[in-house]
């Protein structure tokens, strides 16, 4: 989402205002975590804080959209300004989207309070609006939790069990655990079927990503309780959660605990010897597939791939032509799985013509190319320097009928980024949107650092209000990329101004962008503004959300 604390507004005053130097700082209180009151009119231009005394340069790259492109750029500034800031909503052109938006993009200190500034707002809650929110706000969990507890006292309206799963999951990002479990169980009390394995699951995702492994463990023995079956599907889902949470160990515990009380089947095996492989543990994988071939299950397909991916990540290309023959001596023929990773890994250790025959080869055994090959096809080309061949790819995928997808789009923008291809860059997110292709943040990374880079801030102010636009909310790793990049360019203001944000929602900053704005402050002789930041970082690391 976009920062709360008219960050942008920053931007399109800069543009309206040429001679009036107007910060988004200037509009913070001395307390940045109290809840945000009326802002100033856009013609007052108020005085710094005291915590902070200076003036990012003026460039004047910070104006310049490349012309091919100024059309799409201002019709969005002008259709979607009412998505930028609370403070510039236009009344007569606000969806109910942008109402509740406006409402939620101020700052609370809990979500009651939240909820107390929601009423009377006149909105008809639907599903479609609590989805559309909840996705917009999902890296905020006040204002995303108030608004739920606000949207279910309403006439007419409950939430479904997907909304609730939605929730649920917020809740477990934020390592909210004990709300989270407080939600199960009031989804429990409505009766209807509301706890389901796809809530449970989005449970024991989220306390293995917090790293409580026991706990999810835990999960899973429990979920009779909410009437949730431990079957062989169940199973599986924990056991490949651990294993993606990188403990095959914890998964490889539960194997022993429930395999003689729950029906195995060849997933779980694959799982393991996935698990096993991706730790480096060859011996262990080839265990777990003898005891697969014992328990009546043959090896398939999956389970050779994981072996193969294996020994393309250790570049020992030699054992991927042995297991490659093995499958063909036993009649198990790769999958486009198996062809993506060999390419994959051949173009990354830069045997660009060997990857090139893989997928010659693919051809040959009637294995069509699907989204992803095409997308790693792409990666290696132009890693390689072959942006033309990497371009026409692009193109015949089209022609051969697989539509690029979110990956496919994100190794373009992000090759072209790299690049410094501005205009491709761009014109490849303008194709995105025709192509009714919705980004996400991995889509605005690169083109928010290249922006950074090159000093771009009307290109930046349209990327962030085109991130609002399409509710992709904004992560601790897109702050910290801004952060990073706005420093690096000299914009030390506005790098202050997000690190703000960032920790007023109470996401704590990885140490290494926070030593850089230290430094940089330290540089400049701002000793106010950085014991101003320590104090903030110091606030978000104790802090309890609500």
């Amino acid at each position: 989402m976009l920062p709360k604390h008219n960050i942008l507004k920053l931007f399109s005053q800069s543009h309206l205002q040429k001679h009036a130097r107007i910060n988004y700082l200037c509009y913070l209180s001395c307390n940045p975590l109290c809840t945000t009151t009326e802002s100033p009119s856009g013609t007052e231009s108020p005085s710094l804080p005291s915590w902070i005394k200076f003036f990012d340069s003026q460039s004047p790259d910070e104006d310049f959209v490349i012309p091919s492109l100024a059309g799409w750029v201002e019709s969005h500034r002008l259709n979607e300004k009412s998505r930028i800031s609370s403070r510039v909503l236009s009344e007569n052109h606000e969806t109910d989207v942008d109402k509740i938006s406006k409402i939620l993009s101020k700052q609370y200190q809990s979500p009651d309070k939240v909820v107390e500034a929601l009423k009377g707002c006149g909105v008809s809650v639907s599903n479609s609006l609590v989805e559309q929110i909840l996705r917009r706000f999902s890296n905020d969990l006040t204002p995303a939790f108030g608004f739920f507890t606000w949207a279910k006292t309403q006439t007419g309206y409950m939430h479904t069990p997907e909304m609730y799963n939605t929730m649920v999951d917020v809740l477990g990002k934020s390592k909210k655990f004990c709300l989270m479990w407080e939600l199960v169980k009031e989804m429990d009390e409505l009766n209807n079927g509301y706890v389901s394995l796809a809530t449970m699951s989005t449970i024991m995702r989220r306390l293995v990503r917090g790293g409580r492994y026991d706990d999810a463990v835990e999960a899973f023995r429990g979920m009779k309780k909410y009437g949730v079956e431990k079957d062989t599907r169940a199973l599986s889902v924990l056991m490949d959660t651990l294993v993606k949470g990188n403990s095959v160990e914890h998964a490889y515990k539960v194997f022993l605990e429930f395999k003689d009380c729950i029906p195995l089947s060849s997933q779980i095996f694959n799982i393991l010897i996935h698990g096993w492989c991706k730790t480096r543990k060859v011996d262990d994988a080839q265990k777990a597939m003898k005891e697969m071939f014992q328990q009546g299950f043959s090896p398939d397909v999956v389970s050779y791939t994981c072996f193969i991916e294996h020994y393309c990540r250790e570049k020992d290309f030699r054992k991927v032509d042995d297991t490659l023959k093995e499958m063909q001596e036993k009649g198990c023929k790769p999958s486009v799985i198996t062809y993506t990773i060999v390419m994959h890994a051949l173009g990354k250790a830069k045997q660009i013509n060997e990857a090139l025959k893989v997928y010659e080869k693919m051809k040959s055994d009637d294995c069509l190319p699907d989204t992803s090959f095409y997308s790693s096809l792409i990666f290696i080309l132009s890693k390689a320097g072959r942006v033309k061949d990497a371009n026409e790819i692009f193109e015949d995928m089209k022609k051969q009928g697989v539509v690029p997808n979110v990956l496919t789009y994100n190794t373009m923008i992000s090759s072209a980024c790299a690049r410094s291809e501005e205009e491709n860059a761009l014109k490849l997110l303008q194709k995105m949107e025709e192509d009714l292709c919705k980004p996400d943040c991995e889509t605005y990374a690169p083109l928010l650092k290249m922006c950074c880079r090159k000093k771009r801030m009307k290109v930046l102010n349209f990327l962030l209000t085109h991130m609002f636009k399409n509710d992709v909310s904004m992560d601790a790793g897109t702050y910290a990329s801004l952060v990073r990049g706005l420093i690096e360019s000299g914009k030390l203001e506005l790098a202050c101004s997000f690190f703000e944000e960032m920790v007023s929602k109470g996401i704590v900053p990885h140490h290494n962008t926070y030593k850089m704005l230290e430094e940089k402050l330290d540089k400049k002789r701002l000793g106010n503004a950085k014991e101003r930041i320590d104090k903030l970082l110091a606030h978000a690391k104790e802090q309890k959300t609500f």
